[in-house]
């Protein structure tokens, strides 16, 4: 810990919420994925290649350590009859480096390595170094769990395993990193019905899970155990990184609880340090901002007409039977015209 520092900027990225324990994060990750076999599924995991892919793969090891009840026990040996394909070429590459600097590790792992249970190495666990390797797990009728990057599903392999995965209902796509907003990842997480892989459009029929304590993030709990670690604390905090609700809930609760000063810079502004202050200087208008805000807002109409489509379908299908009442058809009736109103009055 840092004992003192004039001025701090911090990331904020999960400022407004709390991990799950390790032991709760452990038994979720064990549920869904048994869920998730037992159906004929597949678990697949968009993953950051370098540490956060090494994680995954210690968990799934520990996993057997948690405990020991008759349940666990039939859960933990299906995980460990199913097989694990580490599919990212840099994922594959970290985690050789890991394999190779295992002097590096904590005491605890170095004795379970010397206990001959290395975290890094287990029964079916396997690696898909070629393309031709990659696109045969798509073709695999038995049940697996697919760790790929990219962790948010931009680039990378994890494209094709979310197109051939993602319209089975028996499938579980399984998060465990934030998802910036805008990305294909980000719009699973929040419910997206359907989503564009390549060019084609593809049904989001499968199961989407997210566990946040896998994140390499802090939560609030430990950016503000960081804060409490000054013993002379910053005359000022900066946050950056992060969305802007956690960054507001974050600001609030740290000059509540220390009385520090927060700022949030905005894309473009720049900040001075000097006379013991962080003071305001200009914003530059930058055209990377507008261009950024004019694709945010596209997208939010794309998403919208998605929305409408959707209605349409719930409408025909499930709302306007023969069963409905009249003051029903009437209640949505206005409410559509209060949205028409509303799309009027934008283009106007």
């Amino acid at each position: 810990m840092i004992e003192t520092a004039d001025y701090l900027v911090m990331e904020s990225t999960y400022g407004n919420r709390l991990h799950m324990r390790n032991d709760d994060k452990a038994e979720m990750f064990l549920n869904i994925v048994y869920d998730t076999i037992k159906h004929g599924g597949n678990v697949v995991i968009p993953s950051f290649a370098v540490g956060r892919t090494q994680e995954i793969l210690y968990e799934l090891n520990k996993i057997k350590d948690t405990t020991k009840d008759e349940s666990f026990i039939n859960k933990y040996r299906l995980l460990m009859e199913t097989p694990v394909y580490v599919d990212s070429p840099l994922a594959i590459s970290a985690t050789e480096i890991f394999k190779k600097n295992e002097d590096l590790f904590d005491d605890e792992v170095k004795a379970e390595i010397e206990r001959g249970d290395n975290p890094l190495e287990f029964d079916g666990l396997q690696f898909t170094r070629t393309a031709e390797e990659s696109k045969a797990l798509n073709e695999n009728v038995e049940s697996s769990i697919i760790i790929s990057a990219s962790g948010m599903c931009d680039v990378g392999r994890i494209k094709h395993h979310l197109k051939h995965n993602l319209w089975n209902s028996n499938n579980t796509i399984l998060f465990v990193g934030y998802q910036a907003a805008g990305t294909l990842g980000r719009r699973l997480v929040e419910g997206a019905k359907k989503v564009k892989i390549f060019g084609e459009e593809i049904a989001v029929n499968a199961r989407i899970e997210y566990i946040e304590g896998f994140s390499g993030h802090a939560d609030q709990e430990w950016l503000m155990n960081f804060i409490y670690s000054f013993i002379t604390k910053p005359k000022q905090i900066i946050l950056v990184h992060g969305d802007k609700d956690a960054q507001k809930e974050l600001r609030d609760i740290i000059i509540e609880k220390t009385n520090i000063p927060v700022t949030i810079p905005k894309y473009g502004e720049i900040y001075n340090v000097h006379n013991n202050n962080v003071e305001f200087e200009e914003k530059l208008e930058l055209e990377s901002e507008k261009r950024a805000q004019k694709v945010e807002l596209i997208n939010r109409v794309k998403l919208l007409r998605d929305e409408m489509n959707d209605m349409e379908d719930i409408l025909k299908n499930d709302i306007l039977t023969e069963e409905t009442k009249e003051d029903e058809i009437n209640s949505i009736t206005l409410k559509l015209k209060e949205i028409e109103k509303i799309i009027v009055s934008i283009i106007e």
